[in-house]
């Protein structure tokens, strides 16, 4: 999987993302659930897409969202929706590039997991952007089945297969007491705490 395969999908998939999308209440109250989004929070929403996550963070109180992405497109969109929320700032990068003002309370990797090459690069690099005792939740809105069919077709080129949640659990633990496992048919998620003691950073 190539970085400038996966910018230019997303730059051609953004204009119709948006109208593709069906956003179930439910299931992501759930993940923000099990992830503790709650008022005053700094939350950092990787591979924010066009945001469709943004309203559900506002709607819970959070003190401020940075959203990034690493498609032009997708971070453009998003940013024009929230240019007149001021807890909302939007990063057109690469998250395990990107150098930030802050630590976060909260990251979210919301049905964008498959598009990252190195998984347990990219938990490791997410786990030194947390605070100490921060949440972070890598959560998909639909069966681990599901996603793996939509990725074969035009998207087989910049997804890997969806890891079983148990596997993906094991990635987490060098760094996080983790709290929530599930993989059902109509969601899938791995969210912990991050350890207090983290001797790898």
């Amino acid at each position: 999987m190539q970085k400038e395969d996966v910018i230019a999908f997303f730059d051609r998939c953004a204009p119709g993302w948006d109208a593709g999308t069906v956003a179930n209440d439910e299931i992501i109250g759930k993940i923000l659930d099990n992830t503790g989004i709650a008022a005053g929070m700094e939350v950092l929403d990787v591979a924010c897409g066009t945001g469709v996550l943004f309203p559900y963070y506002i709607e819970r109180g959070v003190s401020s969202v940075t959203g990034i992405d690493i498609s032009p497109e997708m971070a453009r969109i998003a940013a024009q929706k929230c240019r007149d929320v001021p807890e909302i700032r939007v990063i057109c990068g690469d998250v395990e590039e990107q150098k930030f003002d802050r630590r976060f309370d909260a990251i979210v990797v919301y049905n964008a997991f498959p598009h990252f090459p190195d998984a347990r690069r990219l938990i490791r690099t997410l786990a030194l952007l947390l605070k100490d005792g921060g949440r972070m939740t890598i959560a998909h809105g639909a069966s681990r089945e599901q996603i793996d069919r939509h990725h074969e077709g035009a998207a087989s080129k910049v997804s890997n297969g969806l890891m079983p949640a148990e596997c993906l659990k094991e990635l987490f633990e060098p760094y996080f007491t983790v709290e929530t496992v599930i993989s059902d048919c109509r969601m899938y998620q791995v969210s912990g705490v991050k350890n207090r003691k983290d001797r790898r950073e």
